[in-house]
């Protein structure tokens, strides 16, 4: 992986901060909203509903914001969301997997052809794409709030799979099911995870020219803009 930036690579992000904020701020209310939906607004008898407000914790959303959606998601009249995946091939060999929540399939599925329309790139079948990528755990952590062999050790323990070191920061990818743990373990030993969440994560890296990378980054960043996209992977180095 020398020479680039895995993290980079497995998601590719414009103005990452502030774009970040305001995707996880949207993601986790709708993530409530699905689940008081689904399972009633009490989160001591809704899973799911617990998690979800965890995730807004994390966060930093605000509780005020939490207490309105849960209120509104119980109403009868209440928007309701679908969590869908879209496969796309861009340019050069490279597979993209957009994650969308939505409560409209049909505007989703017509702005995803806009973008293809706009920038090029084709709708992959089911599974034409995912073949070649893992779900697993990745979490950024601040090197400056971290030894690296303590790192190693801590997040070994807890159940991790890999980690490297780029630039300020170090990369821990995980299990999906190890994940909460070596996160709690590493915050518990006071790193700073900068960033931690389920992604997806590339088996097989393709290189492309120059030209067909700028096709790609400008398709990545259409679709990145859109409301109910929540995160494109992809698998080409950057």
């Amino acid at each position: 992986m020398a020479g680039h930036s895995k993290w980079a690579n497995i998601k590719h992000r414009k103005d990452r901060a502030d774009k970040k904020k305001g995707k996880i701020f949207s993601r986790v209310m709708k993530e409530i909203i699905s689940a008081v939906k689904q399972g009633g607004p009490d989160p001591k008898s809704n899973a799911k509903l617990r998690v979800a407000i965890q995730k807004a914790k994390d966060a930093n959303v605000p509780n005020d914001n939490v207490e309105r959606n849960i209120k509104k998601a119980a109403s009868s009249d209440g928007q309701d969301y679908s969590e869908m995946t879209y496969e796309l091939y861009g340019f050069g060999g490279v597979g993209l997997i957009v994650d969308v929540m939505t409560d409209n399939k049909n505007r989703i599925a017509s702005e995803i052809q806009i973008a293809i329309n706009k920038c090029g790139g084709t709708v992959a079948t089911p599974g034409g794409v995912a073949y070649n990528f893992d779900r697993k755990g990745v979490i950024r952590v601040n090197q400056s709030s971290i030894g690296e062999d303590e790192l190693f050790l801590l997040a070994s323990d807890a159940g991790a799979e890999d980690l490297s070191a780029e630039e300020d920061s170090y990369l821990v990818t995980t299990p999906v099911e190890a994940f909460s743990a070596v996160k709690a373990a590493i915050e518990k030993a006071g790193g700073k995870c900068e960033e931690a969440e389920l992604a997806m994560v590339p088996k097989n890296w393709v290189e492309v020219s120059d030209e067909h990378a700028d096709s790609n980054i400008a398709l990545i960043e259409w679709l990145e803009n859109l409301d109910d996209v929540d995160a494109v992977y992809h698998n080409m180095k950057v």
